[in-house]
């Protein structure tokens, strides 16, 4: 990546999937890891995965429960669905080959607000307050930034600083990655409440649904997470516990756009929304799908279409404040094999990039 999200996290696995059926139509796929587990997803897909795709109906539900019932022996989340998302996705390309995935899915909206985001807390805070200003010379409305450093107060006055350059009408948003314990992530939500934050995410670990919900008792500023969780099941004892109020499935991370879906229909049952959490390339054609209201988030320089690994058309533009998907079929994430290949980066035992 031109940007890196760490000083030692310079780089993403993306294993991109060919899916072809029995009359020789082909979907694409992909699963995508930052930091590690790339060449674990590979070696899930060469071996289970395929043994256990290869003669199945192409039909995405069909094939998701399949495989999972298949191999949740190995994990009930992470490589795995991980994995399945690689085959979901594909057979979601091949589904809406005709109409656009958008169309196929049910257009509910031609256009989806978007929300500059940047893997920033290593930025000094110039470069923080720079990147802020790039925003909002793009014309976005809404931003979030990393906070979670060792002090609080540098956090308060980063985030202070990135306000007066957004302006006071602008969402800003805060995101915690995990770092905190429930009685300083209380002390954060105080101390940041002047400068208005439209949510909190990922405030405490991900699994503590207990302390979730206490938290979410505790404070008046709205709680999102979802990006580490990786089950309907799981979302589903988020959202009993009172845990959130936003609700952000990654999906790959959920295994493909089925289980997405599920999602984001159980969230609406108990009025939580579901905000997809990074991919814009492909999260931002189903925020125009979703029945309730979403932002898409995209990552300065890290969206596909930014780190040159499509060919044109892209499958959505941004301009200003908002996200458009384009005109296209399938899910229209086509992969540059050229700029793959120059990106790849080889492993001692491992052939893949």
């Amino acid at each position: 990546m031109p940007r890196p999200w760490s000083p030692d996290m310079t780089g993403i696995h993306l294993v991109v999937t060919r899916l072809t059926t029995g009359d020789g139509r082909t979907g694409t796929g992909f699963s995508w890891a930052p930091w590690v587990g790339g060449p674990a997803v590979h070696a899930l897909l060469e071996s289970d995965v395929r043994d256990a795709a290869l003669g199945l109906p192409a039909h995405p539900e069909v094939v998701f429960d399949r495989l999972w019932w298949h191999l949740h022996e190995a994990g009930r989340g992470g490589l795995v669905t991980i994995a399945l998302a690689a085959v979901d996705l594909a057979l979601w390309d091949l589904r809406a080959a005709a109409d656009g995935l958008v169309d196929t899915l049910g257009r509910r909206r031609d256009a989806v607000p978007v929300y500059g985001s940047g893997v920033n807390r290593h930025y000094s805070l110039d470069e923080l307050v720079a990147q802020a200003e790039r925003w909002a010379a793009l014309g976005r409305t809404a931003a979030k930034i990393k906070v979670g450093r060792d002090d609080l107060a540098e956090d308060v006055e980063r985030v202070a600083a990135v306000r007066r350059v957004l302006g006071p009408d602008a969402r800003l948003m805060v995101d915690a990655n995990q770092l905190w314990d429930l009685p300083r992530a209380i002390r954060a939500a105080e101390a940041l409440r002047p400068y208005d934050p439209y949510w909190i995410e990922e405030p405490l670990p991900a699994e503590d649904v207990p302390a979730y919900a206490r938290l979410r008792a505790s404070v008046d500023v709205p709680i999102a997470l979802g990006e580490n969780t990786y089950t309907a099941y799981q979302f589903r004892d988020l959202l009993t516990a009172g845990a959130c109020d936003i609700v952000q499935p990654n999906v790959v991370r959920v295994g493909g756009i089925t289980p997405f879906l599920r999602i984001a229909e159980l969230a609406r049952t108990f009025d939580v929304p579901a905000y997809p959490h990074l991919l814009p390339d492909i999260s931002g054609q189903l925020a125009c799908c979703l029945p309730m209201p979403a932002m898409v988030e995209d990552v300065e320089d890290a969206s596909f279409a930014a780190l040159g690994l499509l060919t044109e058309p892209h499958p959505i533009r941004i301009e200003g404040g908002l996200l458009y998907p384009g005109d296209h079929g399938g899910h229209g994430i086509r992969f540059d094999a050229d700029a793959l290949a120059a990106t790849a980066v080889e492993r001692p035992g491992y052939s893949g990039g």
